[in-house]
């Protein structure tokens, strides 16, 4: 397929009509020589230079199936947000046993909490990560993913436990400032670097529209209703100061391990103070299945561009291309045409386990959105 050129909205940034969320299904190589590492047989220098391969090949294969914006497809991590946030200084990470998430899918799980103040360090790896993604870009973009703030706030501190038992800060609102900090500070650190098209992963808005973790989060003694307000604040500060032509974007979605899920629920709950409030370029929203609820929540929709979730990275099987596109009809019922784009629903690996799909399948499936956007908007 071509490289699109059509498929860009040109506003103050420039977004794509067919993008993609981030993640890619590890190659065999990778995973072995990960393997070989962790036992001791090769070293971290050795690794990283398998790593550079594999990643050089994706980004030469993204641009070959006609996407615009290209990611390192996050070959480097282990998870799609600890990895970062485990970096940051005041980040104590542990295990549990979490066989009760992901439907059985999950048996272990690395938790983090908040221990002490808070810091984005001047050398977190992330930034040569980003770097030698940039090197291989060309003229095309170089898209890098991170978690968004309220993945700390959330997981690290009101839904901790082990925070909520010792707390490393005196209020709520100190500890949420630093976080405003900590991203405030990574932002210009990515920008600096060159970057100019962030994306924040933050499924921890999905707790605060299911009604089971809605219940969870009321028995340790909070509000859903203030949080919603409280991310929203948290959010909208830490991308107070981006760069004028820097893209920030959130990607929201119900959970993604070997092809299962943690929440469900439609985005009514959290629509008005996410979708009319939190100053973002864009929403990456997951609409691939009936978990999702419908439409009407992007009534909320100002002039941010708006990315469909439609095609599912959780299965291999194709959609059918006309009713995807009677959804993003459906969808232009409440958010104008030309704010809209399309995505998968999420990315084919938010883990290095990945989801229950072939390669060639995350392909068809990217070569599915880059068709139906062309055709789309012409």
């Amino acid at each position: 397929m071509n490289q699109i050129n059509a498929n860009t909205i040109k506003t103050k940034k420039t977004f794509f009509r067919a993008d993609q969320v981030g993640s890619f299904l590890r190659p065999q190589v990778l995973k072995d020589a990960k393997a070989k590492h962790q036992q001791g047989q090769i070293s971290k220098s050795e690794l990283r230079s398998i790593e550079d391969i594999e990643i050089g090949k994706l980004v030469e294969k993204q641009k070959e199936v006609g996407l615009t914006a290209v990611t390192d497809g996050e070959f480097r991590r282990k998870w799609w947000h600890l990895d970062f946030i485990e970096a940051l200084e005041g980040i104590r990470v542990y295990e549990i046993d979490a066989s009760g998430l992901f439907h059985g899918a999950m048996k272990k799980a690395t938790l983090y909490t908040v221990a002490s103040k808070l810091k984005f360090p001047e050398n977190h790896p992330f930034l040569e990560d980003f770097k030698f993604l940039k090197s291989l870009a060309g003229d095309h973009v170089a898209k890098f993913t991170i978690p968004g703030p309220n993945m700390i706030f959330y997981s690290g501190v009101v839904n901790s436990q082990v925070y909520l038992d010792n707390p490393s800060y005196s209020s709520l609102d100190e500890v949420a400032q630093d976080i405003v900090k900590v991203y405030q500070e990574a932002i210009q650190a990515f920008y600096d670097a060159g970057c100019r098209y962030l994306q924040l992963d933050d499924t921890s808005w999905g707790a605060l529209f299911s009604d089971d973790f809605r219940v969870k989060i009321k028995e340790k003694g909070f509000d859903p209703d203030e949080l919603v307000k409280k991310f929203a604040d948290i959010t909208i500060e830490a991308v107070s100061n981006k760069p004028e032509d820097m893209a920030i974007t959130i990607h929201i979605c119900r959970g993604n391990f070997k092809s299962s899920w943690l929440y469900q629920g439609g985005y009514e709950p959290i629509a008005e103070e996410l979708f009319s409030r939190v100053n973002v370029d864009a929403f990456f929203l997951e609409f691939d299945s009936d978990r999702s609820g419908d439409f009407k929540p992007l009534r909320f929709i100002k002039d941010q561009h708006v990315v469909l979730g439609l095609i599912t990275s959780k299965t291999g099987e194709l959609e059918d291309k006309e009713e995807i596109k009677q959804r993003v009809a459906e969808a232009a019922k409440y958010v104008k045409i030309d704010q809209l784009c399309l995505s998968p629903q999420c990315g084919f690996s938010s883990t290095e386990e990945g989801n229950v799909i072939t390669e060639q399948d995350q392909w068809n499936k990217l070569g599915l959105v880059v068709e139906i956007a062309n055709e789309i908007w012409k």
